[in-house]
Parts: C-alpha cells; sequence; structure tokens
C-alpha cells in the first residue's frame, strides 16, 4: 500500500461523515423545495438530483465541517439537526407555493367551481380543478423565472448561518414559521379577493331577485350564469393573479435565511 492510499484511507471515515451531514441537510431541504421536491417527480430523479448536489457540494463544505464525534448519540443529534435545519429552510419556500393553489381553491369555491373535485397530492382528495390547475403553475413559474435557484443559494449559504450539527434556536424559528404561514395565507386572501367580492354581490343580487320573485327556484336558475361568470373572471384575472403571485415570490424568496 503506497503512501496516498493510507492517507486516503486515513481520511476516509471524516469525509464520510462530512457526506452524511451534508446530505442530512440537503436533502431534507430537496424534499420540500420548489421543482425538485414536488411529489409528481419520481423518487429516483429527486434521489439523484440530491446525491449528485451533495457530491458538488462536498469539496466546499466538507472543510468546514466539525469533527467526528466519539459516540452514536452525539452524532444522531448533529445528523438530527441538519435534517431539521434542511426541513426548515425547505419548509418556508413549500408554503410559499401553497399560497397560490390555496388561492385557487378559495376562488374556486366562491364562484361555484368546487363541483368537480379531483385528488392532489399536497392539498389531498377535495381539491378543485382550479386550485390543482394554480398548484401545477406555481413550480413552472419560478423554474420558468429562475427564482428557484434562490432556494438553493439558501440552502448552501445557511452553512454561514447555522454552523453543521447546531440545532436552531427555538423561540426565532417559531416566530418565523408563524410569519411564513400568516404571510402565505394573507397573500392567498389577497389573490382570491376579486373572486370573493364578486361572490358577495352575486349573493346580494340573487337576494334581492329572490325577495322580488320568491316562487322562483333561484338556486338552480342561477347557478349556469354563476359559473360562467366564474369562467370569465378566471380568464381576465389569471395572469395578473399569476405576475403577482410571482412578484410576491421573489420579495419573499430574496429574504430567505443564508442569502
Amino acid at each position: 500500500m503506497s503512501r496516498d492510499d493510507a492517507a486516503f484511507l486515513l481520511h476516509l471515515p471524516a469525509w464520510g461523515f462530512a457526506f452524511a451531514m451534508l446530505i442530512a441537510r440537503v436533502g431534507s431541504a430537496c424534499m420540500l423545495l420548489p421543482g425538485i421536491g414536488e411529489v409528481e417527480l419520481p423518487g429516483t430523479v429527486r434521489a439523484g438530483f440530491t446525491m449528485a448536489l451533495t457530491v458538488l457540494l462536498l469539496p466546499l463544505i466538507g472543510p468546514v465541517m466539525p469533527p467526528m464525534p466519539g459516540d452514536v448519540w452525539h452524532l444522531a443529534s448533529m445528523v438530527g439537526a441538519e435534517i431539521v435545519t434542511g426541513l426548515w429552510l425547505g419548509w418556508l419556500t413549500r408554503v410559499l407555493l401553497q399560497a397560490l393553489p390555496v388561492a385557487g381553491q378559495i376562488a374556486a369555491s366562491m364562484v361555484g367551481l368546487a363541483n368537480v373535485l379531483q385528488p392532489d397530492p399536497a392539498l389531498g382528495p377535495q381539491t378543485t380543478a382550479l386550485s390543482r390547475g394554480f398548484g401545477l403553475a406555481a413550480p413552472v413559474l419560478l423554474l420558468a423565472s429562475g427564482l428557484h435557484a434562490m432556494p438553493l443559494s439558501a440552502v448552501i449559504g445557511s452553512y454561514r448561518l447555522i454552523p453543521p450539527g447546531t440545532w436552531l434556536p427555538a423561540a426565532d424559528t417559531a416566530l418565523q414559521v408563524l410569519d411564513a404561514v400568516s404571510s402565505a395565507f394573507g397573500l392567498a386572501m389577497r389573490l382570491a379577493a376579486p373572486f370573493v367580492l364578486a361572490s358577495i354581490l352575486w349573493e346580494v343580487a340573487m337576494g334581492l331577485v329572490s325577495r322580488l320573485v320568491p316562487q322562483l327556484q333561484l338556486h338552480f336558475a342561477a347557478m349556469p350564469g354563476q359559473i360562467l361568470i366564474g369562467i370569465a373572471l378566471i380568464g381576465l384575472l389569471t395572469d395578473a393573479l399569476l405576475a403577482t403571485w410571482l412578484s410576491a415570490a421573489r420579495d419573499t424568496l430574496s429574504a430567505l435565511p443564508g442569502l
């Protein structure tokens, strides 16, 4: 055995530990990142991308990894901290993506398009077609605009913010989670606001008509008109809704930890 082979074998456990720590954070984040973490993608594709990204980052981040601990409990704690950090970073992006299909779900319910339901891997089996379409449009918009690179950059930059093997501060993390959820739901409500307003005006008009013509089966007579108005609103407002969501996504992603 040559001296180079002996040196390689000597450092192999340290590189193996660095690889495990790196794939714990990167792999956990890739489970939720837009475009990469979509459940429609085959698991082999997502696993292959994670492995390739980990191999590319290992020479860069491997030297800053802490030394391998001597006991298994300390090792498990460090790997667990990396998994939690990766899931936290990925979830901050995923909750933003869910704002668009949630807005579609609200809009479809408001304009009478919630009768045709289909399963959605993220929102569950009782999902409207409009929400499903918006859910597919969200990662496409991020990939087409190049914004998908910002979460990846945040994962790489998180090693400057959160040293490997250390746990996230509980108080700050909980506050950031609450802010992310409230911001995403507020964005969904703003996107669905025109449909909510149209639904309120429609219901007020139907209430007036029912008072004037009480013998008319108003619900069955008005349903086709409500659906047609809803389809017209979707056709008129979809471009503006997607542009508004993309602008909000750009602002949110630019504020991710690690950028």
